[in-house]
């Protein structure tokens, strides 16, 4: 099966995953950053028009800049996003994914010129397409690859109860599905919920409205709160 997610484990042993990104949605983002380039060397050119051969001199060297330095800028101080990456929710990370670095994302770009070849992007879109991880030459260059941003979930309002210790050692299963009934209390009914409480009145030995403000006691818990 085609899976887009990349893992990675942290010395400290915690898992990071992130969703890498295609060609298509990259392509797009490129033509994006193209034509905002192709917006600002138009007004440089306009404000130049008059200025004769150092006009056009002080031209080249901002296309120059802007072809090589606009990615490297927007990459590494707009948390890796280029105004077009950022339109699609990409943004380039290293491959461990932690924030690109100056060195890596100059060198990304810099080889971009081998992902030219022969023509319009071709080997850099026959790269990804054939990676795993859809990276190009000048990702596997500088071990970065480009991936979706994923949003910060707002935090969960959870609803006042007091933390109380569970009557007993509870599973994995089960610690979790009491820390979901928590969270979920504005997504589910209040009938619902207690109809969930009393499947557990063998463990807590309570019903309907006691049950579930003990379980959510209990999950509070389980979720930090030591009361």
């Amino acid at each position: 099966m085609l899976d887009t997610t990349y893992n990675v484990e942290t010395p400290e042993g915690i898992d990071l995953r992130a969703r890498a990104a295609g060609p298509v949605p990259r392509i797009l983002a490129y033509a994006v950053d193209v034509f905002y380039r192709s917006l600002i060397l138009a007004a440089i050119g306009l404000a130049l028009l008059f200025a004769g051969v150092a006009g056009i001199g002080i031209w080249l060297v901002c296309a120059f800049l802007l072809e090589w330095f606009y990615p490297v800028f927007f990459e590494v101080l707009r948390r890796g996003q280029t105004p077009g990456k950022k339109a699609f929710g990409l943004m380039v990370v290293n491959d461990n994914l932690t924030p690109v670095s100056w060195g890596a994302s100059f060198v990304r770009n810099l080889l971009r010129f081998a992902d030219f070849m022969p023509f319009a992007y071709a080997t850099g879109v026959i790269s990804m397409a054939l990676g795993r991880h859809f990276q190009r030459l000048g990702d596997l260059a500088a071990g970065t690859l480009v991936v979706y941003r994923e949003e910060e979930k707002a935090p969960v309002a959870l609803p006042d109860s007091t933390p109380l210790p569970p009557p007993q050692n509870l599973q994995q299963a089960d610690q979790q599905a009491l820390v979901s009934l928590l969270e979920r209390h504005d997504d589910l009914s209040e009938a619902r919920q207690r109809e969930l409480a009393n499947l557990l009145e063998p463990m807590t030995r309570k019903r309907d409205n006691e049950a579930l403000a003990y379980l959510r006691s209990v999950g509070s818990w389980l979720l930090g709160g030591r009361g």
